[in-house]
This record gives C-alpha cells, structure tokens and sequence, in this order.
C-alpha cells in the first residue's frame, strides 16, 4: 500500500487506514477490552487488513471499515444510558457516512437497532429517533447539493443499487488467495469467539456484553459474505475489525503449550498470505 502512494495516489486509503488504526487503539484503551496491557487488538488489526489488502485499492473498503470502528467506539460510550441521544445520533452517523460509499451497508441497521437494546442496554424511543436523525444527516446535506446540481438522480441511483443481489454463495469469482483469506478470518474468529465464551465469567459484565456483540457481528458479518460473495471485499473489512478484537483476547491471555503453538501457527499462516498477496500485486506494477 505504501508503495502505491505515489504511483497509485493512495493517499486518502492510507490516511484513512491510519485514522482507523488509532481508533482501533482508541477501543481498547477506552474499554479495556483485555484485562491486561496489551496491543495485540491493534497488532491484530494491522496484520489481518495488511494480508486482506485487494490488489486494486479503493477509499470504498477503508471508508466502510472505518465507519464500524467510529460506531463501536462512539456506541460504547452509550452503554446503559437510555437519555445518550447525543452518541446514538453520532454513531449512525458513522454507518451513514459508510453506507455513501457502499449503501449496502444499510443492511446492517436493524441488526445494531437490536445490538443497542441487547448489549448497549440503550435503546428507548428517543434514541431511536435520534439513530434514525443520524443516518438521514449525511443524505440529507448531500441532496440538498445534488438537487442545487441539479443531479439528484445520482443518489436515487446510489439508493437503488440496494436491490441489487447476486447469487447465494456464489464464490466462483473468488481466486484461491482471497478464499483463503477468507477461510483464515473465519477461522480466527470462531477460534477467538470459542475463546471468550469459555473464558467470559473472568471478565466484567460490561466487557462480556461488549464482546457478545463483536460474536454477533462476526457471525451475521460471516453469514452476510456467504449470501452475498459479490460485497466480500467490504465485508471482509467489518469481520476483520470483528475478529482482531477477539483474536487479540485469545493470543493475549493464553499462555499454555498448545496455545503458545496455535500462536506459531496464526503468525506463519498470516506471514505467508501476506507476501503472497505483495507478490501476486507486484505483478500489476
């Protein structure tokens, strides 16, 4: 990515890589999603999005992760407080600003309106009303522009991409690289997920319900890819974001000789899709 800055003028990718970065430590230092010091959800984090990097890079996946990272950390701060219109406004915002990038993001809505009432213990009907406030702000200040353009057929178009679906599990424009890297996160997630659930009655109640929602996005965000592969790219993304916050649980505070080796294993395996990936994008240069 770096060496496409100049080339490829992936300034804006690279500077919204960086911001999502800081916010991934930002997450963590505000939550204390692991029970001791760690840096593993950032590391995690670099490392699983470094080896997931397409070969052609686009603002569209990096906006979209983004906007996840901003919900989660802005959504948190929302936890038990049922008067926190302010941060559910602000927080949809964020899936809004995405969703102008990739409207299908859209999809998830009423799956974090539940995530709110379930594990943000937030929901009532000013927040509501407030999430929906922040989801039609974006639209709103880029209509009221379109229709002074006189262009507002292009977010009518933009909204109507949305009905657009592909084939069901449909993974046949997949290379082998990429469905690897797919396997690979998966499998993260479900190792990191199986992880917590055994292991939650050591953490606060506040972090069990935290990383209740991370599983439950990792598992729609899974079931999403597989419904619908021709978004894998963006969806790749969120469960990337997903599944460094639960790897990073179980690689931190786990110390036995077979979780030490599934450690060894992780490293080499992401090494190795991840110069594969340099080398397969060094043949488009």
């Amino acid at each position: 990515m770096a060496s496409g800055l100049l080339q490829q003028a992936l300034w804006i990718p690279f500077a919204t890589f960086i911001v999502s970065t800081y916010l991934m430590v930002e997450l963590n230092n505000q939550n204390a999603l692991i029970r001791i010091y760690s840096r593993m959800v950032t590391c995690s984090f670099l490392v699983l999005t470094c080896m997931a990097l397409p070969t052609k890079i686009s603002i569209e996946p990096f906006a979209v992760q983004l906007s996840f990272i901003a919900f989660y950390i802005i959504i948190l701060n929302a936890y038990q407080r049922k008067s926190s219109s302010g941060c559910i406004f602000f927080a949809f915002t964020a899936i809004s600003i995405g969703s102008v990038f990739w409207v299908q993001e859209l999809f998830f809505v009423p799956l974090l309106w539940i995530i709110v009432a379930t594990n943000i213990l937030a929901f009532s009907a000013k927040n509501f009303f407030a999430s929906l406030l922040g989801l039609i702000t974006p639209y709103w200040f880029i209509g009221g522009y379109l229709l002074y353009q006189d262009k507002l057929d292009i977010i009518i178009n933009h909204f109507t991409q949305i009905t657009q679906f592909g084939k069901i599990a449909d993974f046949s424009s997949f290379t082998s690289l990429q469905f690897s890297q797919f396997i690979f996160i998966i499998l993260l997630g479900i190792i990191g997920s199986v992880h917590f659930i055994r292991n939650s009655y050591k953490d606060k109640i506040r972090i069990r319900m935290i990383y209740e929602l991370f599983i439950t996005m990792f598992g729609c965000t899974t079931l999403y890819i597989i419904l619908q592969p021709q978004h894998a790219l963006n969806l790749l993304m969120i469960l990337i974001v997903n599944t460094a916050l639960l790897i990073a649980h179980f690689i931190s505070l786990t110390k036995t000789k077979i979780t030490n080796i599934v450690f060894f294993v992780i490293t080499i395996i992401a090494l190795f899709l991840t110069l594969t990936n340099i080398w397969i994008a060094s043949l488009h240069f």
